[in-house]
Formats: structure tokens, C-alpha cells, sequence
């Protein structure tokens, strides 16, 4: 009974921490159709998230991005729709519509040189993981997000979005997208070792794969691996078409700035 208290507290929590407030971030001009159009298998994207949770999240990684989804669906399906696999307290790791983020702030990341296998490989990496479900009795782990900025030391900021324990059924968004590039063996930002060698040879590297429950959504836009692609300017962008207007003229009487020039 009391497993039963704290699972369904755990879930009331969770939908709290979750629930969105756009009236608290204003929103840069999103071009939601060329995002659709750009994105491609296997690309990574960034979501600057409105919720309490998300506050809690930018502060603690010093970021933008809160929260982190991977495309596993594009354009090229056929079938009209583009898809990401995410992973949120709530819900878990489930399947949304790219359109769910079409009011949000957004970061698109794309791993340069995967193959289409590997682009593959990533998104069914995610597809077959859903269902992983945070434990939501695990009541700790989710009163740390009401204070949107816990006052903690730089070095443990981090290992506080480390959700779950490590238990493999359970996972956070950038966590699982983290292993999803590593089961391809593609790095996001590896742990580089230099190695003194013998005289006369010289000295060499070896990688690590970091440990994913440290990965957070910040780390795909900091990777010199990840490329990040803005869709306004990939689908084709001129800036002389934009419609300027003087500023302080009234909406019925808005004057062309560039045609006032000279």
C-alpha cells in the first residue's frame, strides 16, 4: 500500500515538475517548416524546455537546453510525419511528432560522417527502448527539481541529473541518446587520455567513452563531433526579402525601411 502512495505521488510529482509554462520563455522566430524539412534520421535535437524541471535542468548544466530528443522518423518515410524518440519523467522513453516542439526554442545536431546504417542503428536504438520508465517512487530523485536553483558547487552539478541510479530501465533524455551514439561507437564528448611513451616514440591518445548517465542535452552543441544545422539557412535563406519595417510606425501605415534608404 505504501509502494502504491508513492508511485502515484511519484507520478503527480512528476506531471507538476513536466507541466508546460510558455508564458515564461519568450520564443525566438522558429521556422517549424524548414526544421521539418532538414531534419534526417538519426539528428539530435535540442529543446530549450519551459517547466519547472527544465529551469532547474539549464541551471544546473549552465544552458540553454533542458531536454533532448532524437529523430527517428524523417521526410524521406513517405509518410508526411516526422518523429522523435524522447525520454521524459512522466511518460518515459516514448514516440512523439516533431510538431509537439513547433512552439519551442530549438538546437539542431547532426553526428558528421555516420553512414545511413548508422543513422539506422541510432534511431532503433531509441525505438527499441521504448516503455524504459523512470521509477517514479523514487520520490529524492524528483524533489531535488523544486528548487530551480539548488545551491550546490559547480563539480556536483552534474552528477545531480544523474536520475535512476544507473538502473538500465530507467533513463533521462540526453542519457539514452548518449548510448544510442555509442552503440555505434560514435563519441559525443569522450574522456581523450594521453599516454607517455617510451624514448624516442611518441606519444598517444586513448578514448573513453563517458559514462552516459553524465551526458546532459548541453553536450551534443559543445561536441566538435556533432555539427549543429540551422534550418533557415540549409533550406536557403535571403535576407533582402525580409519585410523591415519602421519602428514606432502604426500597424495600418508601416513603412518599408529598405525603400527609405537613400
Amino acid at each position: 500500500m505504501l509502494a502504491g502512495l508513492r508511485h502515484r505521488l511519484g507520478h503527480w510529482i512528476g506531471r507538476f515538475l513536466e507541466r508546460d509554462q510558455p508564458e515564461t520563455q519568450p520564443v525566438v522566430a522558429q521556422d517549424h517548416a524548414a526544421l521539418t524539412a532538414t531534419i534526417r534520421v538519426g539528428d539530435v535535437l535540442l529543446v530549450e524546455g519551459r517547466a519547472k524541471v527544465s529551469t532547474a535542468i539549464k541551471y544546473l548544466t549552465q544552458s540553454t537546453w533542458s531536454h533532448a530528443a532524437i529523430c527517428v522518423q524523417d521526410l524521406s518515410s513517405g509518410s508526411g510525419a516526422v518523429e522523435l524518440v524522447e525520454v521524459t519523467m512522466h511518460e518515459g522513453a516514448h514516440r512523439v511528432p516533431l510538431s509537439k516542439y513547433a512552439s519551442y526554442n530549438t538546437r539542431l545536431c547532426r553526428a558528421a560522417g555516420l553512414s545511413e546504417d548508422e543513422r539506422a542503428a541510432v534511431a532503433r536504438y531509441m525505438v527499441d527502448r521504448i516503455g524504459l520508465q523512470y521509477d517514479m517512487r523514487n520520490i529524492v530523485d524528483l524533489m531535488r527539481y523544486f528548487i530551480p536553483t539548488p545551491p550546490v558547487p559547480v563539480r556536483w552539478r552534474r552528477p545531480l541529473l544523474s536520475l535512476g541510479a544507473g538502473d538500465p530501465t530507467r533513463a533521462i533524455c540526453s542519457s539514452l541518446a548518449a548510448q544510442a551514439f555509442q552503440s555505434v561507437g560514435y563519441p559525443i564528448l569522450p574522456e581523450i587520455e594521453m599516454l607517455r611513451a617510451p624514448s624516442g616514440r611518441p606519444l598517444r591518445t586513448v578514448w573513453y567513452a563517458r559514462d552516459s548517465s553524465f551526458i546532459v542535452p548541453r553536450d551534443f552543441d559543445l561536441s566538435p563531433y556533432f555539427a549543429v544545422v540551422k534550418p533557415t539557412i540549409y533550406r536557403g535563406f535571403d535576407h533582402a526579402r525580409i519585410p523591415w519595417a519602421e519602428r514606432g510606425a502604426e500597424d495600418g501605415d508601416r513603412v518599408d525601411s529598405r525603400k527609405s534608404v537613400g
